[in-house]
């Protein structure tokens, strides 16, 4: 089962979209069943907010989404990955950038992490840190995210995910 979400940015008054960005995300799990996450931790336009989020990164022109995952994975982890499936998507929006987001979610089996580091773009440098959590504690700690500002969209666009994401890792970890 697939997920399809469009969610409303109810945090930063609506001006309009200027642009529209296509997204890549990654839900990534390693042979202990654990899942990547970025902390987060900015202090700009937005305000200062500290969240989690997942792997991934805008798909550039002549990209598909996969090709653009498997990019922001090896950038934003070192990391090289196996896709096994797309777990649906998401229409967001950030309305203080006026840019509307057409995300999609996939899971993905850590191959190796042996290549290097690569952040590149303004929000890869937002990254303080990355680790590798039970998807339990993901959960539990997304729940703990302030319900306001960019924090509270990342965990409304993401939840989903990493529930749906708990079942279908159990069932790759058997395979």
């Amino acid at each position: 089962m697939k997920i399809s979400l469009i969610l409303q940015d109810d945090q930063y008054p609506f001006a309009g979209f200027r642009d529209t960005r296509k997204v890549a995300r990654a839900i990534i799990f390693n042979a202990k069943g654990e899942v990547a996450v970025h902390h987060i931790y900015r202090d700009d336009q937005f305000g200062k907010q500290a969240y989690l989020e997942t792997p991934g990164g805008g798909v550039d022109e002549g990209e598909s989404y996969e090709m653009a995952l498997e990019r922001e994975v090896k950038e934003e982890l070192g990391a090289h990955v196996q896709v096994l499936e797309c777990l649906g998507s998401c229409e967001d929006a950030y309305n203080l950038i006026g840019r509307k987001n057409l995300n999609k979610f996939y899971l993905c089996r850590l191959k190796d992490l042996d290549a290097a580091k690569h952040l590149v773009s303004r929000g890869d440098r937002l990254i303080q840190h990355s680790e590798w959590l039970p998807l339990d504690t993901v959960l539990e700690e997304y729940a703990k995210m302030p319900d306001e500002g960019v924090s509270v969209l990342v965990k409304r666009r993401e939840t989903p995910f990493l529930k749906l994401a708990k079942g279908r890792i159990a069932y790759y970890l058997k395979q």
